[in-house]
């Protein structure tokens, strides 16, 4: 299954996972790749974000 066809919790949910594994693997905050995974998830929270605002903006009806 592809990360375009995962549904975004299932996606959101994932990345925290591996931002938690790798947290745990560097003990560093600071570590290039807590950042970066850290940055994924962000993203992926704010494309989350935004569709639920697009659908609470839609008209009803």
């Amino acid at each position: 299954m592809g990360k375009k066809s995962m549904p975004m919790q299932l996606q959101i949910e994932r990345a925290r996972k591996r931002l938690h594994a790798l947290t745990e693997k560097h003990r560093n905050f600071l570590h290039p790749a807590v950042i970066k995974q850290s940055m994924v998830l962000d993203e992926l929270i704010n494309q989350y974000n935004r569709i639920g605002e697009q659908q609470i903006k839609k008209p009803i009806g």
